[in-house]
């Protein structure tokens, strides 16, 4: 069952040493500001805790794995300051989920768009079914994704990302994504993936803390400037947000 509630959830349950922190909202799973904020500490609080070996971070739902950023916040932009610190939401996140410490196991049984991309793509193994399609579609709407795009790029290279933001149409099916090193591994059902994601979180909370700890380390190697980057990011996507291109185009979707 989804959430009603406007500004989402956020629930955390820890269990033999495996956190599964659940995010939901009744838009497709998308983030308005608050939710990434909550998901942003969440993240560093479990990275903290040391009862926690790894983390599982899913969705709520059966359908929409995630629909990025509020579009009712980005359509309500009307400053350069606004504009940047929407897009530094999922800056946060994957920052966090980069520097938390716990490697982090994403499931995502179903679309995934924008910045729910990065999110995925800032997980250290994910599992999917074959209805997790993903797309970037910032590109019909005058942006792009920026922000994400460094998370991204580390996980398919610079020609999936680039094939993948510029077809901002189309959508990628989850083998596609498989294939370019996003998904570890697809199944057919919801049932399966939950099977296998139970079945790799408690072999990895049996193994070595420490072990787990530097292989994070090591696996997310290079990206020390990223806090920077980010952010530099996040000014590139709140400068452009006001262009008068996207200002035309998110006219469209005003209520």
């Amino acid at each position: 069952m989804s959430t009603t509630r406007q500004n989402g959830s956020l629930y955390t349950n820890v269990q033999n040493k495996i956190a599964t922190i659940e995010f939901g909202h009744p838009a497709s799973n998308s983030f308005p500001s608050e939710l990434l904020d909550r998901l942003t500490k969440e993240l560093i609080l479990v990275g903290n805790n040391t009862d926690v070996s790894v983390i599982i971070l899913k969705s709520e739902g059966e359908k929409a794995f995630c629909a990025g950023a509020s579009f009712d916040e980005l359509v309500a932009i009307s400053n350069l300051e606004d504009g940047k610190q929407f897009f530094s939401g999922f800056a946060n996140v994957i920052n966090a989920m980069r520097t938390c410490g716990k490697l982090i196991i994403g499931r995502v049984q179903g679309k995934t768009v924008g910045g729910g991309v990065g999110l995925a793509a800032a997980c250290d193994y994910v599992l999917a079914t074959e209805n997790a399609g993903i797309k970037l579609s910032e590109f019909t709407i005058g942006i792009g994704p920026f922000v994400i795009e460094p998370a991204v790029t580390r996980k398919i290279g610079v020609s999936g990302t680039a094939e993948l933001t510029l077809d901002a149409t189309n959508w990628k099916n989850a083998y596609w994504a498989k294939e370019k090193g996003l998904y570890a591994k697809v199944f057919e059902s919801q049932k399966e993936l939950d099977e296998a994601i139970e079945l790799l979180s408690e072999k990895l909370a049996s193994y070595n803390p420490g072990a787990l700890s530097e292989i994070k380390k090591a696996l997310w190697q290079g990206t020390e400037n990223w806090n920077d980057l980010l952010a530099e990011r996040a000014a590139v996507s709140g400068e452009l947000v006001l262009s008068e291109f996207t200002k035309e185009a998110l006219s469209k979707f005003k209520k």
